[in-house]
């Protein structure tokens, strides 16, 4: 979170300087506008123009872009205010800047976990989620984590303010240790459970039940050649969050425990100052890490990209981002045949 990264008073005995972050930020920021604003708006060019089969996992991926493309529309700002050490801009921009990040960052990791359960429900229980994985179920979910995301953007940025000097005015800065005990450190702990913690649990579990899935000799057969890309759509949502959201987030609260004096170490805190511009800039990277995904993960977007359009498969055949999904009547009435008659009971798992 932008607005819990950057306000920064610390121990004035501790003689911790900083100042390194602005240049930092304001060369990550330039980088990730660049290729955040060019992947995003690409990948929702091809999503709605040029995509024909539209399934749950696209709509998923659609509302990941857009949540990157709400913070990188923000980054000019925060680019002119790293560089200059002064915002212009007036307390309502400041307020919507801080709060896209939030919306970015733990939106990414509610709709990476949201395609990494989708998967795992199509591989694992391809029968049982006929009737789950509906576009309309997809809309509902797309609709919670927007106004989960939005209210901890906006229960964040009510303490986010501007703060006028003699010289400058600065944004994101100057939370006091009563506001970070009294408010900031519950909320931080709220977001970390709800938008991180449970989020890594859910895609290392089913991330885990797909790989033992296709162990199996049976699912080999079903998926066939298919088993390569998921595998590859496993590695890349795992480094995404590794790489992009772990750091950050861990670095996150030892920093509450810092500015709520929970921990009260100069080297702590010198340590935790260092770290989290680093670990912020990390998982900037993430808005247009995200695309990543859609390329490698679905065929029918690589093809959409590349060639303007997406093929149709066979009738009685469609790829599914990821494996081979037999058509739905067939399947159904496949399973009653087998069911019905006694005979061959079949376990959904080795399907």
């Amino acid at each position: 979170m932008s607005s819990l990264v950057l306000n920064e008073t610390g121990l004035e005995n501790c003689g911790i300087d900083d100042s390194f972050k602005y240049n930092l930020y304001g060369v990550v920021y330039s980088v990730a506008f660049v290729l955040g604003l060019a992947t995003n708006c690409a990948s929702l060019f091809v999503f709605c123009c040029r995509m024909k089969m539209r399934n749950e996992t696209t709509l998923f991926m659609t509302h990941l872009a857009l949540s990157d493309l709400v913070f990188v529309f923000t980054l000019p700002f925060k680019i002119f205010y790293n560089v200059s050490r002064h915002w212009p801009f007036g307390d309502t921009l400041c307020k919507i800047s801080g709060g896209a990040f939030i919306t970015n960052i733990y939106g990414s990791m509610l709709f990476l976990t949201c395609i990494s359960v989708d998967r795992f429900l199509a591989i694992v229980y391809p029968f049982r989620s006929l009737s789950i994985r509906t576009r309309r179920n997809a809309w509902i979910v797309c609709a919670t984590i927007w106004l989960l995301i939005l209210g901890g953007g906006m229960s964040v940025t009510f303490f986010s303010s501007t703060n006028q000097s003699k010289t400058s005015t600065t944004c994101f800065e100057g939370f006091s240790k009563k506001t970070w005990k009294t408010y900031l450190s519950k909320i931080t702990i709220f977001i970390e459970v709800m938008g991180f913690l449970i989020p890594l649990m859910i895609n290392l579990a089913c991330s885990s039940m797909v790989l033992r899935t296709l162990r199996r000799p049976e699912t080999l057969c079903q998926i066939g050649t298919y088993k390569q890309r998921v595998l590859r759509m496993i590695v890349v949502h795992l480094a995404i969050f590794i790489v992009c959201f772990v750091p950050y987030n861990s670095v996150l609260f030892v920093y509450a425990m810092v500015r709520t004096r929970a921990l009260a170490s100069c080297w702590v805190e010198r340590l935790a100052r260092t770290l989290y511009p680093i670990t912020l800039c990390i998982a900037t990277f993430n808005c247009f890490f995200d695309p990543v995904v859609y390329y490698f993960t679905s065929e029918s977007f690589q093809k959409s990209l590349t060639t303007g359009k997406s093929q149709s498969m066979p009738e009685a055949v469609q790829e599914d981002d990821g494996f081979l999904r037999i058509k739905e009547k067939t399947d159904v009435a496949n399973l009653h045949a087998l069911t019905s008659n006694g005979k061959d009971q079949v376990s959904e798992t080795n399907l």
